[in-house]
């Protein structure tokens, strides 16, 4: 079942012919061809998206925090440090 040799595909080719015609044959072949290359693009396109997303995730995760935590973190720390101090200034009751 595996190998066509070339009386197979003669058939085949005269099969064809008789069922479309001369004439509907290279209308075929185009519409084949535009499939292919669409399907080809999609792929090509499905592959691209996935190896950004992947080097994305490489650089999320070989960052060190974002620029927004260290900030908050920041003004924790500032806050923290004024409440030491008002604390301290505070006279006792």
């Amino acid at each position: 079942m595996g190998n066509l040799g070339f009386q197979e595909i003669l058939l085949i080719a005269v099969v064809v012919l008789v069922l479309f015609g001369g004439r509907k044959i290279p209308e075929f072949m185009r519409g084949l061809g535009r499939g292919v290359r669409e399907f080809n693009d999609a792929k090509d396109n499905v592959k691209k998206e996935l190896e950004d997303g992947m080097r994305e995730k490489e650089v999320k995760a070989s960052t060190p925090a974002s620029t927004s935590t260290s900030n908050d973190y920041n003004e924790y720390l500032e806050w923290k440090k004024q409440q030491e101090m008002s604390a301290t200034k505070e006279p006792a009751r």
